[in-house]
């Protein structure tokens, strides 16, 4: 709350102030933040995501493939659009080459139901707990994203 001073009847010579509390206004706040993952084709990738029980709520075919996707659950999202997609939609995005600086980091319940469906990924950190107290794999998926599960354990 921002408090501010008022003076009241300061017009006939009393002095006399009190405080109004009004709601701060609502700092910047970020809902959600979704990976866009540029791949050289969406088809292979999806069912990683979909073994994990992402729903595809939305694509867009490009050319005679798909160009762009949209995979959600619980309050998870991620999106992949393929190169040529995105060389026909934001260019600027994509026309130097790029290098991938970036690995998917999902924190997430269920990690023992979650290394059964990943019985047959590439992994590339095996599991571990962290000094933080994340339970954790690192699995490559089939369009070379890194992704990261994490599961917070109980006594942190």
């Amino acid at each position: 709350m921002n408090a501010t001073t008022v003076p009241l009847l300061t017009a006939i010579g009393l002095s006399v102030a009190f405080t109004i509390d009004r709601p701060k206004a609502p700092a910047m706040e970020f809902e959600a933040l979704t990976p866009i993952i540029f791949v050289d084709e969406i088809e292979p990738c999806i069912p990683f995501w979909t073994d994990l029980g992402f729903a595809n709520i939305g694509e867009v075919p490009h050319d005679d493939k798909l160009g762009f996707v949209m995979l959600q659950k619980d309050g998870a999202m991620v999106m992949s659009q393929s190169y040529a997609s995105a060389m026909a939609d934001v260019p600027e995005v994509v026309q130097r080459p790029l290098r991938s600086t970036t690995a998917l980091y999902v924190r997430m319940t269920g990690f023992e139901e979650l290394l059964q469906q990943l019985a047959t990924a590439e992994v590339v950190i095996g599991e571990r707990t962290t000094f933080y107290g994340a339970r954790e794999i690192f699995v490559r998926a089939p369009c070379e994203t890194v992704v990261g599960f994490a599961e917070m354990q109980e006594d942190n």
